[in-house]
């Protein structure tokens, strides 16, 4: 994407990899490298940098949200899953192979939803980031009352576990 902007307002960002919260000041200058899902990664000063799509317009974008208005069940969930991005790599967490395990319980006062994913690296400090991300949109889904998201290292992530669209996208193939 490589877009250049100047930011319109102070913003609240995560860093990347480590995912610490950092306040970018109006006035500064960057680029925009990705923008997939409904978050952004920019680069200020050299350092990389998430941007919520609620705070998109702090860099000359419009806000952007995946709000689903279908009712909690499997399908939606993956469908939800499918719009997490890691923010360094231009892959969705479903098909980068990120996500183990997604169970969808439906119960009397609504639909209990547990996922157990993991990170391309262990010590990968945008894993919270990630997981409340994928939390909040599941939890966007009508019906739905619980959300658990566990990080799990077991089996350790490798190549092999990524989608073969992610692999030729990645160029792997």
């Amino acid at each position: 994407m490589n877009k250049e902007f100047i930011l319109h307002s102070d913003v609240e960002v995560f860093s990347i990899p480590d995912g610490e919260k950092i306040l970018l000041k109006k006035g500064m200058p960057g680029i925009i490298t990705q923008s997939l899902g409904d978050n952004f990664t920019i680069v200020v000063e050299g350092n990389m940098y998430q941007v919520k799509g609620s705070d998109a317009e702090a860099i000359g974008e419009e806000k952007k949200s995946i709000v689903s208005n279908n009712f909690a069940n499997k399908e939606e969930v993956w469908n939800i899953l499918e719009t997490c991005y890691d923010p360094e790599i231009p892959v969705n967490i479903v098909d980068l192979g990120l996500v183990y395990d997604c169970t969808v319980s439906e119960e009397k006062d609504g639909v209990s939803v547990s996922i157990k994913m993991t990170l391309t690296a262990p010590g990968c400090g945008m894993g919270p980031v990630i997981a409340d991300e994928v939390k909040e949109k599941i939890l966007s889904l009508h019906g739905t009352k619980d959300v658990e998201v566990e990080l799990v290292w077991e089996p350790q992530w490798n190549q092999d576990m990524m989608s073969d669209a992610a692999k030729l996208q990645l160029g792997l193939y």
